[in-house]
């Protein structure tokens, strides 16, 4: 359990394409594991077996296959399952869930990047989210011809246009400076594997009060 006034043990990597948020996501799970902690990994969208449907529909096909309206509503569906069948009982029984995109993807993708009423969103967020907000998001951030580079192109979003992109990277900055009572953090993404662990691991420790 949480002491009383800790940051839930929920965790989020949020960013642009070809950050390496997958694998960070992985070596703080396998940092936590090792000082005894029970873990639980996952990600958006997907998550759960309904999510995980969802999800295809979402990642694979056209870039314009849906539109914005629609995207929205799926990704929201499936986070209400995610939510439901993976996140909330895993904390329930202790666990540290890292996941890899939650909320704030949504409003940087479906609001800045497609044109969505933030507003709308927001409220949503709020619907769907409820009280199981993160603990802590770690924004990383990398420049868009870097992340573009490193990314495989396979799925929709990695196929959307450069101006997109840049449209991310602005959205996530602008969502990390937000003062909506949200603790979010922004990481470099643009050093090695190790640098970028270490300065993940140790934001983790601070915000947490973790021994080092």
């Amino acid at each position: 359990m949480t002491g009383r006034g800790e940051p839930r043990r929920f965790i989020v990597f949020e960013g642009g394409e070809g950050a390496g948020k997958s694998t960070q996501v992985k070596l703080l799970a396998e940092a936590l594991r090792r000082d005894g902690h029970a873990v639980t990994t996952t990600r958006e969208p997907g998550g759960a077996p309904g999510a995980e449907a969802i999800r295809k529909l979402l990642v694979d096909g056209e870039t314009a296959r849906w539109s914005p309206i629609t995207e929205a509503l799926l990704i929201n569906a499936a986070r209400a399952d995610h939510l439901e069948r993976t996140i909330r009982p895993a904390l329930a029984r202790g666990d540290w869930v890292i996941c890899d995109r939650f909320a704030d993807s949504t409003m940087a993708y479906q609001g800045y990047g497609m044109g969505l009423d933030r507003a709308w969103l927001e409220d949503l967020r709020q619907r769907v989210v409820g009280e199981d907000e993160p603990g802590l998001t770690l924004v990383f951030d990398l420049p868009v011809e870097i992340g573009l580079s490193r990314a495989v192109a396979s799925q929709r979003y990695e196929r959307m246009g450069r101006e997109f992109h840049e449209t991310l990277r602005r959205a996530f900055d602008e969502i990390a400076q937000a003062r909506d009572g949200r603790h979010r953090v922004v990481i470099d993404a643009g050093g090695t594997v190790d640098d970028v662990a270490q300065d993940v691991l140790a934001t983790v420790r601070v915000t947490y009060g973790l021994a080092h």
